[in-house]
């Protein structure tokens, strides 16, 4: 089948890649869209220095299987797909269901292997897949692949905002409006945040955060968020840029007892002021990934109308324009999720 991999820190479509074949409790689906996600952009430029911080950090469990960048890597989880068939004895819906699933499959052995980046898992980046037939949801109200291939993504949101424990009336503030920070607002106010105050440098994001849910947003050369938000009540406080400074600069500025979650992928080594933190009294958070319940209640906003992800999409390409809308995706003001149809 054809599959587009990661190999030498390029994209590249490879044409005779082998079929994958479902075993028990498993199923195959044909990928109807792929959304390109920033941590597979980041992947791509820093994939060495990312297994390297994995390698270093203690407290998790490793997988059995090392990552070989000098072997093609198969990349996509932000996917939905229609099933061809189930492995043996397997329950599945009927063929030609438009499914998304949690991107995880289950081992024999009791171990999970992840659909992110691998040398063996297909991702969804290829015409073909293996999805875990207990983690598949089938799409329903007729919605496009194209959208329900953003359930991931708009999951990642809602995790940080259940986190973050944001009762009614608190206000909330999001520090850059980028996809992980567009998918905070939107489960902001769809769990009834009135006051979701943003802030981004692109003008096109500040639009988009506006359009998600935003009742105010920010551009921070004019003027800053906390001169929005206030300084007299605590806030709670997403930080979804992932550059090294942007924590400390929260920590200084937010007002005393908030509440600081960081969603934001910083991968470079950061200085904080303990004292900000200390003196006010901050409580910071770190947050990653979604479980399987928010995962679906993401695909059920999608699909009610509760969010509305049509306007996020701003291209759609097949396996042959991957390499280019890797290379488009670093201007937000022209981008923001590009969808792959393999």
């Amino acid at each position: 089948m054809r599959a587009a991999v990661l190999h030498g820190g390029k994209i590249l479509v490879r044409d005779d890649v082998e079929e994958p074949v479902p075993g028990p409790g498993q199923v195959l689906v044909e990928v109807a869209a792929c959304g390109i996600c920033g941590s597979d952009l980041h992947f791509a430029q820093h994939g060495a220095e990312m297994l390297d911080l994995g390698r270093r950090m203690e407290g998790l469990a490793r997988s059995s299987a090392e990552l070989d960048l000098d072997r093609d890597v198969y990349l996509g989880h932000e996917f939905s797909g229609r099933v061809l068939e189930a492995g043996p004895d397997t329950t599945a819906p009927a063929a030609g269901t438009l499914v998304t699933a949690f991107p995880i499959l289950p081992r024999a052995d009791g171990g999970i292997d992840t659909i992110v980046y691998s040398n063996t898992i297909k991702g969804g980046y290829g015409e073909r897949m293996i999805l875990a037939a207990p983690l598949l949801l089938e799409v329903p109200n007729g919605l496009p692949a194209h959208h329900a291939a953003l359930t991931e993504p708009m999951a990642v949101g809602l995790h940080a905002v259940v986190r973050s424990g944001i009762a009614a009336g608190q206000r909330a503030v999001v520090v850059g409006c980028g996809p992980v920070g567009l998918a905070v607002i939107a489960a902001l106010r769809v769990r009834g945040v009135e006051s979701i105050v943003a802030a981004d440098f692109s003008p096109a994001r500040r639009t988009l955060a506006a359009t998600m849910g935003a009742t105010e947003v920010v551009d921070p050369r004019q003027e800053t968020v906390w001169d929005r938000a206030g300084a007299a009540t605590p806030l709670v406080v997403f930080e979804a840029v992932g550059v090294p400074g942007v924590l400390d600069d929260i920590l200084r500025c937010a007002p005393a007892r908030s509440r600081v979650v960081v969603v934001g992928v910083c991968m470079g080594a950061d200085t904080v002021h303990p004292y900000f933190g200390i003196s006010k009294e901050l409580s910071v958070d770190f947050v990653l990934g979604y479980t399987p319940e928010e995962f679906a209640a993401s695909l059920r906003s999608i699909a009610e109308g509760e969010i509305d992800v049509a306007p996020l999409v701003t291209a759609r390409v097949g396996l042959d324009g991957l390499s280019w809308a890797f290379d488009a995706l670093g201007d937000p003001e022209e981008h923001w999720k590009i969808v792959v149809e393999p």
